[in-house]
């Protein structure tokens, strides 16, 4: 016969204390990149330049070839910077807006340009790209060079502007087009 009385079991204990300090130490380290973060934060600062396109056509700076289809609060604001024309072109019809204000804006007039088709369509995609605008469709369904190009406006459409070259009326040394800006019916 044994006479071992019952025993209470080995008891361990284990200190919470290394793992408390990596979690002081890490909140320790947060607190000091925070502060670091708010002394020396210079916040963001907005860009309005345009980058400057190396080589094709040149931005019309007075572009007055347009300026009848920019009605008071029609296109909004942050559409304005894509109604521009290349340097040396010239109306070959007067302006025409469709709707006369009533209903989804339009407006478009008749252009030719002193280049190719190729130059013109090029200037367009560089240019409107650079000002946030998306080419979402080239060629026209009568085959004709066309592109189309898409952006939100701060009025909560989509507006599209669209230069659609006229083969027919083009020759060598210049290209006849259609300059066109619409608001889309869909809302964003």
């Amino acid at each position: 016969m044994s006479s071992d009385s019952p025993k209470a079991p080995l008891t361990t204990t284990t200190s919470i204390w290394p793992a408390a300090m990596v979690l002081l130490t890490a909140v320790a380290m947060l607190a000091v990149f925070l502060v670091i973060n708010l002394v020396s934060d210079q916040g963001v600062t907005p860009t309005t330049t345009i980058p400057v396109i190396v080589g094709g056509l040149a931005v019309d700076p007075s572009n007055t070839l347009l300026e009848n289809c920019e009605t008071p609060g029609s296109p909004p604001n942050n559409i304005l910077p894509g109604v521009l024309v290349p340097v040396g072109t010239r109306s070959r019809g007067p302006f025409d807006m469709p709707n006369d204000g009533a209903g989804d804006f339009d407006c478009y007039r008749p252009l030719v340009t002193r280049s190719s088709a190729a130059a013109l369509l090029g200037f367009y995609k560089t240019q409107l790209e650079a000002r946030g605008w998306s080419l979402f469709s080239s060629g026209a369904s009568n085959g004709a060079p066309q592109y189309l190009f898409q952006k939100s406006g701060s009025d909560t459409f989509y507006w599209i502007i669209g230069v659609t070259v006229d083969a027919s009326a083009s020759t060598t040394s210049s290209t006849a087009w259609t300059f066109r800006i619409y608001q889309n019916s869909e809302a964003i």
